[in-house]
């Protein structure tokens, strides 16, 4: 076992971090107020490689490998969380599962526009009762000969205003049960094809969330991704490397909430010395820097996994797990080291807290990593 960055990968992680403190953070205390999308934020970290950091080169990737979408996510989540799930659905979910289970065609009509940041792509598998149960979809493709007849709602979907190309999960044969379920790509713009207002969210503001509604949308055969029926085992595959995304998310924001934290620390005075010197104020800052450590190590296992191609469907829900844990417990702890003026705006861990929540939600909730994980270990 090597725990030593390559110097590739500390160069990486270099220039995200540079990205992040010059472009990401002037505008992210306005965009989070605003709700507002950081559209040309997102050009500039297309121009990066940051859309398409695992894409093979000859789709306009990056032909990166998983520590450094890891350290890229960090480094970003740091400073923007709303920037990072950007990235990460682009990444993870989209061109994932483009360039793993898409046609020849579908990659060279998408996937090089997406990895490029041209297009910005969404993945469309949660309904109003179908969140965590992702065989309840009551999104229908209804096979037409030359083409599938989708209806349905889709909600809760990052980038759900603001992307060119949506991939979603239906159900065209409901006898099959989770092997009737197909995958789609839709394009904006295609009739019947309505998106609802942007949802009013506690955190990651910047990003898009919004309701989809499909009515009657025409769907050509060959937007159908993979064989018939593969959409279930697609979708899960597909959120297993997401994992890997959302936990390094979290871990980016847990650490930039304790850099925060430290900093403050060895700033602020009390009782005639600065708080870092009390043992209060001190034993948190070693909690936050044992658990950001170990969550660190949990995350850069999962994505060494999926680098030497190990099945990382575990190892990924371990690192979600806790990773999600950790930044929710210690953004806490930071608001808390920084008294009164951690609730202010102004200082940045108030944000972070807020944001850390929904890393324990998204792309499956922290009772269904623990699924995962006991079914795992209870089959072995």
């Amino acid at each position: 076992m090597d725990f030593n960055l390559s110097e590739e990968h500390i160069m990486i992680s270099d220039a995200a971090r540079d990205f992040a403190q010059t472009e990401l953070l002037p505008g992210v205390i306005e965009r989070d107020n605003k709700q507002e999308f950081p559209n040309e934020l997102v050009r500039k970290m297309g121009d990066l490689g940051f859309m398409g950091i695992m894409v093979d080169p000859k789709y306009g990737g990056s032909g990166m490998d998983a520590i450094s979408y890891v350290l890229i996510m960090e480094e970003l989540s740091k400073v923007d969380a709303s920037a990072s799930v950007i990235v990460s659905v682009n990444n993870s979910l989209v061109c994932y599962g483009l360039e793993t289970y898409g046609s020849e065609e579908q990659k060279q009509k998408y996937l090089t526009k997406l990895a490029t940041g041209e297009f910005v792509g969404a993945f469309c598998l949660s309904e109003p009762e179908a969140g965590s149960d992702a065989t309840s979809q009551k999104t229908t493709a209804l096979d037409k000969g030359d083409h599938y007849l989708l209806n349905g709602t889709k909600n809760w979907i990052t980038n759900g205003g603001r992307s060119d190309v949506y991939i979603v999960i239906a159900q065209t044969d409901r006898d099959k049960g989770s092997h009737g379920i197909n995958a789609f790509i839709i394009e904006k713009g295609m009739e019947g094809f309505h998106i609802g207002p942007k949802e009013d969210k506690l955190g990651i503001r910047g990003s898009d969330t919004h309701t989809l509604q499909f009515n009657d949308v025409k769907v050509p055969k060959e937007n159908r991704i993979g064989s018939n029926g593969s959409g279930f085992r697609f979708a899960m595959k597909t959120l297993s490397g997401g994992r890997i995304g959302i936990a390094s998310q979290a871990l980016g924001i847990a650490q930039g909430a304790y850099e925060l934290a430290l900093k403050y620390s060895k700033e602020r005075k009390a009782f005639g010395t600065e708080i870092c010197n009390h043992q209060a104020i001190a034993f948190k800052l070693a909690d936050m820097y044992t658990d950001i450590t170990a969550a660190r190590m949990l995350v850069m296992k999962a994505a060494s996994d999926k680098d030497n191609g190990i099945n990382y469907d575990v190892s990924s829900a371990v690192a979600k797990l806790y990773a999600s844990k950790v930044a929710m417990e210690h953004t806490v702890e930071a608001v808390q080291i920084h008294g009164g003026n951690g609730f202010v705006k102004d200082y940045h861990v108030e944000r972070l807290m807020r944001d850390a929540k929904i890393t324990q939600i998204y792309e499956g909730t922290s009772e269904i990593q623990k699924i995962v994980i006991s079914r795992s270990i209870l089959r072995d």
